[in-house]
């Protein structure tokens, strides 16, 4: 029997998933929990306390990082070099020049500031961070600001399910748009995952049928506020330093580790039809579903069935 817990933290719901009796799988549910919001505090960059914002106020001189925070930014720097810079974690200038320099629940609460007065002063691409293994530092510009965002929130649930992995065989993480996954349901082939509709969150487009791995969303209709009359969303294309356009609503993307997951289905929707395919073919075992604003669903994966779409194109 699969048992839930489910909680909030990152600005987002949190949904763990173990399969087991509840009296077993419980102190698993404890320790995820308290993973989760050690780990918020850790990279929060809301979080003036944070390990991540005392990162970005050494911005110019050498920093000594965690064990924690050192293995998320060497994933990012993975993700940077293989999205070909799609994916840049350097983008926090253009979220706040945005509005989005507060969290998400504030940002609904209160709405967003005002652009700043004149031009946008972004920072360098993450390419100009320099790694120093033996001592586990880094040097940043002193004009690079980083936001780890989604990325953290996979690096986190990826952990989160090692920990859960010690009390059941088969369990999930999902925080937000990511979710990962390890074992099978008791009598199941396949983990079912249902895709939200993005232009109508009480609908599902389809149904995923996968296995262990991770799974990411990225959407430019989900996170969105309106700044001076004109609406923004996070999804920031770093070649613009501004939001994305792409005629893409959302891409979930299915891979093997959780910050490729993320990275990828952030870059292949900023990337856009003429460019995803060939980004996508470029990583082994990396599948891709995407939604046009007309609901329509294309995708190159092969071991996903869709169990209903509103209209296919593969």
């Amino acid at each position: 029997m699969m048992e839930y817990d489910e909680f909030r933290a990152m600005n987002t719901t949190i949904l763990v998933a173990a399969e087991g009796d509840r009296t077993a799988v419980a102190p698993g549910f404890d320790r995820v929990r308290q993973w989760i919001e050690e780990a918020e505090e850790r990279f929060s960059r809301f979080r003036q306390s944070s390990e991540l914002s005392a990162l970005n106020r050494a911005a110019g001189r050498w920093f000594d990082l965690s064990d924690e925070l050192y293995a998320l930014l060497m994933e990012a720097q993975i993700a940077f070099q293989e999205t070909g810079g799609l994916f840049d974690p350097t983008i926090l200038p253009a979220l706040a020049y945005a509005g989005y320099d507060r969290s998400m629940d504030e940002l609904r609460q209160f709405g967003a500031s005002p652009a700043p007065d004149g031009l946008l002063v972004a920072s360098p691409g993450f390419d100009m961070a320099q790694f120093d293994p033996e001592r586990r530092a880094i040097w940043m510009p002193s004009d690079m600001q980083i936001d780890l965002g989604g990325i953290a929130k996979g690096w986190i649930a990826a952990r989160a399910v090692e920990i859960l992995s010690q009390y059941t065989d088969a369990g999930a993480v999902s925080a937000g748009g990511d979710m990962v996954l390890f074992g099978l349901p008791e009598g199941e082939p396949a983990w079912q995952v249902s895709l939200e509709d993005p232009r109508d969150d009480s609908q599902t487009l389809a149904v995923l049928a996968v296995g262990p791995g991770a799974l990411a969303t990225s959407s430019v209709s989900k996170r969105r506020w309106t700044q001076q009359d004109q609406t923004r969303h996070h999804i920031i294309d770093p070649r613009v330093d501004a939001p994305a356009e792409t005629p893409w609503l959302c891409v979930t993307v299915y891979a093997t580790q959780a910050t490729n997951a993320e990275a990828f289905a952030k870059a292949l929707l900023i990337a856009g039809p003429d460019e995803a395919w060939g980004l996508a073919a470029e990583q082994e075992d990396l599948q891709f579903l995407a939604v046009q604003t007309d609901g329509v669903l294309v995708g190159n994966f092969e071991n996903m069935e869709v169990a209903h779409v509103a209209a296919a194109n593969f």
